[in-house]
């Protein structure tokens, strides 16, 4: 549809992602991602019409805006100027400032550089991409949608943390909870397949990827997540450890480890890659136990029992439960780990729909289990937070 196009952005340290997507129905026109920010190997490609193209970053200084500079490019070369009417960007913290999607002026921008301090990694990264994006399309409207907005409703009880309040009020620490975009837009897919009024379901949604975390959704709304202060905390993911006894990180630290190394381990050297001593990958996690491999054995059965524990433990903020949600990389593709996520499940009555747990793969929808016990489903849905970028987008307009 004419005049329906936004340019959706996530900045990261080293990397930028985009997407033009069509806001109306959430056709992806053009995708890419430019990487190696900072490096001399720094390189911007691009998918448009099944076709793929790459070309490498000269620019020295500034990596971001040189790759946002060739995206404009891109974008008028194909033609899709005129119909570009906003641009959205992923920030990953809103903390209890940002409740829902803002338009981003002076003052926001001056309020996600506050931000920084509570995520040091992502917020300051993409604080760069929105102001390369701001310099690019001057005349352009830009709008950013935070990762933690939507668990903004949770109530006290579930992000309170049990440590001295001061804490709290002189530092904000809490659980914010992150991939909020993701719950978000699966939750109302799920109320639409389910035939049933977002606000009066409840839903307990999966997010599995090499980041991963768990929502439960009450009549639209998150009641609680996984992911804490930090997106370390909760499941186990690709490299990070999840939940974790902090005595451990005294215990390490009195051991000669380093601030920067037991962080570094906890983040980047954990989870499937820590537990297996083999691959952060989920599919190469699963191909190594075919093979006989203990580590890769080991890991898939931690990271599956964490994973419904969680799913367990959020039946407690639900009055009732319609679906158990699956998306991600892994929860949308990988039909073993659902597999024995569902066996972990039998005690709430779940049982697994083979046919149609196998049909629900490469971007397939479905439902792959039913509980008689709940009255409720499992199903797969694939997220689209760009999607939901674009919409929040323009909506604002």
């Amino acid at each position: 549809m004419k005049n329906s196009l936004v340019l959706v952005l996530n900045s990261g340290s080293s990397s930028l992602k985009f997407a033009l997507i069509d806001s109306v129905n959430g056709d992806t026109l053009l995708s890419g991602l430019g990487e190696c920010f900072g490096l001399p190997e720094a390189v911007i490609g691009w998918k448009f019409d099944g076709q793929k193209s790459e070309e490498a970053i000269t620019a020295e200084d500034n990596h971001h805006q040189h790759a946002i500079n060739r995206i404009v490019k891109l974008v008028d070369d194909l033609g899709f100027s005129e119909q570009l009417v906003a641009v959205g960007h992923r920030a990953v913290h809103g903390g209890e400032k940002f409740t829902s999607t803002v338009r981003i002026d002076d003052e926001v921008l001056a309020e996600i550089d506050k931000l920084a301090d509570l995520a040091p990694l992502h917020n300051p990264a993409g604080a760069k991409g929105i102001r390369a994006a701001m310099a690019a399309f001057p005349a352009l409207p830009q709008f950013a949608v935070f990762d933690t907005a939507f668990h903004q409703t949770m109530p006290p009880k579930a992000y309170t943390g049990a440590i001295s309040r001061e804490l709290y009020e002189e530092y904000g620490i809490r659980r914010y909870g992150f991939h909020g975009t993701s719950h978000y837009f699966v939750s109302r897919e799920a109320a639409k397949m389910l035939d049933k009024p977002v606000e009066e379901a409840s839903f307990i949604s999966v997010h599995l990827g090499n980041g991963a975390s768990v929502c439960a959704i009450s009549n639209g709304e998150s009641v609680d997540t996984s992911m804490g202060f930090t997106p370390l905390a909760g499941l186990m993911m690709g490299t990070r450890s999840g939940d974790l006894d902090p005595g451990i990180i005294e215990f390490l630290m009195k051991k000669g480890w380093s601030q920067e190394k037991v962080f570094d381990t906890l983040n980047k050297k954990s989870g499937f890659l820590g537990v297996s001593g083999l691959t952060s990958d989920a599919r190469g996690i699963l191909e190594a136990m075919e093979n006989g491999h203990e580590g890769a054995k080991l890991a898939f059965e931690v990271f599956t029992y964490r994973v419904a524990k969680y799913i367990g433990s959020y039946m407690i903020p639900l009055s009732r439960l319609d679906a158990i949600i699956f998306t991600g990389g892994i929860g949308e593709n990988s039909l073993p780990i659902r597999r024995e996520i569902l066996n972990n499940l039998k005690l709430l009555g779940f049982v697994e729909d083979v046919q149609g747990n196998e049909a629900a793969r490469f971007g397939a929808a479905g439902v792959i289990a039913k509980s008689d016990v709940l009255g409720a489903v499992a199903m797969v849905i694939p997220t689209n937070e760009e999607f939901v970028i674009a919409q929040q987008s323009v909506a604002l307009l």
